[in-house]
């Protein structure tokens, strides 16, 4: 029986491991402090030098709260980082001031409470996180994952609870708080 937490490999040790294509984060650019895991679903979002680690029972996890969120991230010209998976040169995010990106936002939301769309239709269609092909869903996190005013906004929600308009270095968020 393998100790908790670890992880087999079918990989002979000589074969190297690549990035599963499918599962690998978009975080490109020349951003070096951003951390690219197969398993960080905050990517944009995760404070630099922070792995995330949250499974039940690990260190990371087993004395703090965990929230699960999903969330829709709209960037324009002030975000970090000015490329996403639907604009890889990022010519429409560097045109695209904060108040065009807040109000596609909100009407994004206005849709969503009206029932005219669900959170993660949405987010499949419009957020600029690669969390897009999970309906926008982060995954769970701990305290010291999220850009502090992501972090703060998604455990000040109720479960079920979408935030206001969240502004982080990465752009303006609308969360979802899931668990």
């Amino acid at each position: 029986m393998d100790p908790p937490n670890t992880v087999k490999s079918n990989k002979r040790p000589s074969e190297k491991t690549r990035p599963d294509p499918k599962t690998h984060r978009d975080g490109g650019g020349s951003d070096p402090s951003a951390k690219k895991s197969k398993h960080n679903h905050s990517t944009h979002h995760s404070k630099p030098g922070h792995e995330r680690n949250d499974r039940p029972g690990s260190s990371s996890s087993s004395n703090r709260q965990v929230v699960k969120a999903s969330h829709i991230l709209i960037k324009h010209q002030g975000s970090r980082r000015k490329a996403s998976w639907k604009d890889p040169e990022g010519v429409v995010i560097s045109a695209t001031t904060r108040s065009a990106a807040v109000e596609k936002l909100q009407q994004i939301r206005e849709e969503i409470d009206s029932g005219k769309t669900r959170f993660e239709e949405a987010a499949t269609q419009h957020s600029d996180c690669s969390s897009y092909k999970r309906g926008g869903d982060l995954g769970s996190f701990g305290r010291g994952k999220m850009q502090k005013p992501f972090e703060d906004a998604a455990f000040a929600l109720k479960v079920g609870e979408m935030s206001e308009i969240v502004d982080t270095d990465s752009g303006v968020h609308i969360i979802l708080r899931t668990r």
